[in-house]
């Protein structure tokens, strides 16, 4: 299969890109950077150097690219630029499915989020309805998921919170900083959590997934004061104090629907997966 594999060089992009190539795919990665365009030629692929708020550049790639299926994996997140995050979301995807469409491309696997879903008391299902009341952030995973869904075949994958290479729950991420500060809180708000690793393992798999939304989360979503001292113990670093506080919708998602499909994460549980962090 031909594959675009916009955000070739983020956090998941850089894990997938010989995940890829190792499958058999003829991969045409995206960068927005002269060093990022190198460096995926670099690991064997073809490259073209794109900004997908240009929308006529994005056109133009796809034309020329003629991929059979788009993995989407752009964010703004490496910066914890939130705002332009926001504007991938709606304005860079729209983008990019309507110059998929254009050029013949059927398919679409996307990235989201997994903490998009309401309150809850049991880690949430893909089939409950996203969170209203919180549109500042969901608002824009909904924009996302929607433009995906208007392809011929579209898998959106709501990624647990990654941690491993290149995320911010990493040595030198900007978890380790908000430990040094005291402002990573340890309280009740349970998350879920996803290794770098095996998110992109299930963007490759879901390229031959039924259409629809996957949770793609470790086994075991935790509260804060379960895992923020494993973290903080990870990276040599003192744990804070716990507290209680939680909203509703912090409760976690559930990887069922994920392992029925047949993925199988190799760090099932942050607990094991963090001890693994090295600098």
């Amino acid at each position: 299969m031909r594959v675009l594999l916009a955000g070739a060089t983020g956090a998941i992009g850089r894990q997938m890109l010989p995940l890829l190539l190792s499958a058999g795919h003829t991969v045409v990665g995206t960068s927005r950077s002269a060093s990022g365009v190198a460096a995926i030629r670099a690991a064997g692929a073809d490259a073209v150097r794109l900004d997908v708020f240009d929308r006529d550049a994005t056109f133009r790639a796809l034309a020329d690219a003629r991929p059979d299926a788009v993995i989407h994996q752009l964010t703004a997140l490496g910066e914890r630029r939130f705002e332009e995050n926001a504007r991938i979301r709606r304005e860079g995807t729209r983008n990019l499915v309507e110059a998929a469409v254009k050029a013949g491309t059927g398919q679409i696997v996307a990235q989201s989020i997994s903490w998009v879903y309401g309150p809850g008391a049991a880690p949430a299902t893909e089939d409950e309805p996203l969170d209203a009341s919180r549109e500042g952030l969901v608002g824009p995973a909904r924009a996302l998921e929607e433009a995906a869904a208007s392809m011929e075949r579209h898998v959106v994958l709501r990624y647990g919170l990654l941690y491993g290479p290149g995320t911010w729950y990493s040595p030198g991420g900007w978890a380790e900083g908000e430990l040094r500060e005291g402002r990573l809180a340890a309280g009740a708000a349970v998350s879920s959590f996803v290794h770098v690793v095996d998110a992109a393992r299930a963007a490759l798999l879901a390229l031959d997934w039924p259409d629809g939304v996957v949770n793609v989360v470790d086994d075991e979503p935790a509260a804060a004061w379960e895992w923020v001292p494993a973290l903080a113990a990870a990276l040599d670093l003192p744990a804070p104090p716990l507290t209680v506080e939680r909203e509703g919708w912090e409760r976690g998602a559930s990887n069922a629907k994920a392992r029925a499909l047949g993925w199988r994460p190799a760090h099932p549980s942050w607990r094991i997966g963090f001890p693994g962090l090295t600098r």
